[in-house]
């Protein structure tokens, strides 16, 4: 059938290339259940946008440049990546991105315009933010530290106020924070959000949605996660501004889920010197393995952090050697086992050879004197048979003992005696 033929289904014009004529809509909806149309043709028969440019993209959605032109402004709209072709669980991710983001009116968070659809596919119209994200700006160099104190003192307050909507952001990382024209931060992509109240997860089983460099412990290996998930993420953000790097950085995926699972990260001080003291003590807060003893609120970060601006006393205190040992024995009990055995197994044989060395001593100390006793009589009864070269070379096979050793008298006496015989000869 020729192109220009009409598609026998529906008799709308079919694409070049169309199998059998029919059109891509048809050809979903025989294949899947559902017709498909290319993104372009989507685009470019909405009457409510004009669709300029494609501005990201990421694992679920794409997101556009597009102008309204009943408003006059331009917006950043947010689509399923693949459309009608995506996943089945990101139609209700994205919906649920909508539902969280829709009720939050904060400065320090995107705002969504409008929510709906276009030709059966989801769409956000958000307020378009032109400058770059926190990953950009950090790329090659990490920022100054206040500067960066400030960044994440505002992501924090506007966290805590999702958080007061009852609302999880679940993926915070540097490329979800974008930077508007007057330098405020602007948090978004709320694709993984959670309902505080709600125990429906829009993950499935042993799978892990976002950046696992970003992600506390607990969302890795399938723990509840509270507000204070997100505080770690927020320490995060703070360690890259800090030092131009993640807290965990590996050559494969799971080698970085075991570092965030078990290792500690370096202190930012050890990689970037200008790091403050205090601002270290707090980015190494958030990023506590244990939930509870990270700040409990992001409101508590951000306050932790304006003391720091302000060059006032923080709350946060640096974790002590051995709080850290008791920590890491924690986490890894089997580990600690094995190791607390050879510790006490080198303890033991540490004494035990003490033990045997001083035994080896205080018996060779007895032979010794034992000798010295048989050469001193036998000396002495060479004296007497008139033997003096014998009585000499007995005495001056032993060193004289010295003052105040009982041994000392016989020793001396003898001696005096193959002196003055000598003499007489």
């Amino acid at each position: 059938m020729p192109p220009s033929d009409p598609c026998p289904r529906c008799g709308s014009a079919p694409a070049a290339g169309a199998l059998e004529g029919q059109c891509p809509r048809c050809l979903g909806l025989l294949a899947f259940g559902v017709p498909l149309a290319p993104a372009d043709e989507v685009l470019h028969r909405s009457s409510q946008y004009e669709f300029l440019r494609e501005i990201g993209r990421g694992g679920m959605g794409v997101v556009y440049e597009a102008r309204q032109p009943r408003l006059n402004r331009r917006v950043a709209v947010k689509m399923l990546l693949a459309g009608a072709w995506a996943r089945p669980d990101f139609k209700p991710r994205f919906r649920a991105e909508a539902a969280a983001v829709a009720r939050l009116r904060h400065p320090g968070i995107v705002t969504i315009h409008e929510v709906g659809e276009l030709d059966g596919q989801p769409f956000l119209a958000m307020e378009l933010v032109e400058g770059p994200s926190l990953a950009e700006l950090v790329r090659h160099q990490p920022l100054p530290p206040r500067r960066a104190a400030r960044y994440v003192r505002l992501i924090a307050d506007a966290i805590a106020h999702a958080h007061g909507a009852g609302v999880l952001h679940r993926d915070l990382k540097p490329a979800n924070v974008l930077l508007d024209a007057q330098d405020q931060p602007r948090v978004t992509d709320f694709g993984l959000a959670k309902q505080l109240d709600s125990e429906v997860g829009l993950t499935r089983p042993g799978e892990i949605m976002g950046s696992p460099a970003y992600l506390p412990p607990e969302q890795l290996s399938g723990g509840t996660m509270g507000p204070s998930g997100d505080v770690y993420s927020l320490g995060a953000i703070l360690y890259e501004l800090l030092t131009a790097r993640p807290p965990f950085v590996a050559d494969t995926v799971a080698s970085t889920l075991r570092q965030v699972l078990h290792d500690e990260p370096v202190s930012p001080r050890l990689l970037n010197a200008a790091v403050p003291r205090d601002l270290d003590t707090l980015c190494l807060k958030c990023l506590h393995k244990e939930p509870h003893r990270r700040y409990a609120t992001a409101a508590g970060l951000a306050a932790d952090l304006a003391r720091f601006e302000a060059g006032e006393p923080i709350q946060a205190r640096p974790v002590s050697r051995s709080e850290r040992g008791l920590l890491w024995c924690r986490r890894n009990p089997a580990l600690a086992l094995v190791s607390a055995a050879l510790a006490v197994a080198l303890v033991v044989g540490s004494i035990s050879v003490l033990v045997q060395w001083r035994r080896a001593e205080a018996s060779r100390g007895e032979m010794s004197r034992n000798l010295y006793a048989a050469d001193v009589a036998a000396a002495s009864t060479a004296l007497n048979e008139g033997n003096l070269g014998r009585a000499r070379d007995l005495l001056l096979g032993h060193h004289r003992p010295g003052e105040g050793d009982p041994r000392e008298f016989t020793h001396r006496l003898l001696w005096e005696r193959c002196q003055g015989a000598h003499l007489a000869t």
